[in-house]
């Protein structure tokens, strides 16, 4: 059975920073490139960044770029997002996504 877990989320004051982790089991981690999504109240799942199978390649959303940190570890099977200089519009369930494969979702607020 696969499963995506993440981890890392949490209340955090503007320009703090959190890492939130994606841990996989039950999957051959290093096939599927990894994206990580978000979903704030109100509005659409969007696509904060991705990485490559083997992390040689890594995309942002113009919203992050220079913020935020997608890598990942396929010894550990685990992905990571690290997010710098927080904001309240940071504020969302953040999702890891791997081919058809979902997390449950780790809650990210960001107070002002």
């Amino acid at each position: 059975q696969v499963q995506l877990v993440e981890s890392g989320g949490g209340l955090v004051q503007t320009g703090g920073s959190l890492r939130l982790s994606c841990a996989a089991s039950g999957f051959t981690f290093s096939t599927a490139a990894m994206n990580w999504y978000r979903q704030a109240p109100g509005k659409a799942r969007e696509l904060v960044a991705n990485i490559s199978r083997f992390g040689g390649s890594t995309n942002y959303a113009d919203s992050v770029k220079g913020r935020f940190t997608v890598s990942r570890d396929n010894g550990k099977k685990t992905g990571y997002l690290q997010m710098n200089s927080l904001k309240p519009e940071d504020t969302a369930v953040y999702y890891c996504n791997l081919a058809t494969y979902w997390g449950q979702g780790t809650q990210v607020t960001v107070s002002s």
